[in-house]
């Protein structure tokens, strides 16, 4: 992904863009910065794997990560990289992944 890269926070991994960070490991948590309104159905349908994370005066989300497959977190980081990058940037790459999975089934 453009411009990702990690960097180490009191011993801990985070993934940023510039220093606007979109995944992260704190304190044996994973914490993900997704969609508001895609996060709020995961913590709706799936709470035993997404849960609340309060962040300013919002929220991201705890990730259980045993309970995603390797598709579905891939999916989930490249949700919250395009989250914090400019569209222009994001929105090739999201569509290409799209046809990837679409060419898969």
């Amino acid at each position: 992904m453009p411009g990702a890269h990690e960097v180490t926070y009191k011993g801990d991994p985070w993934f940023n863009v510039g220093k606007k960070s979109f995944a992260l490991h704190w304190r044996d948590r994973t914490i993900l910065k997704l969609d508001k309104a895609h996060q709020e159905l995961l913590f709706e349908v799936r709470p035993e794997t997404f849960s609340k994370c309060r962040v300013g005066t919002g929220y991201w989300s705890y990730v259980e990560l045993d309970r995603l497959d390797d598709t579905e977190l891939a999916d989930l980081v490249l949700e919250a990289w395009s989250s914090i990058v400019p569209k222009k940037i994001s929105r090739p790459i999201v569509e290409a992944a799209k046809g990837l999975e679409t060419a898969k089934t």
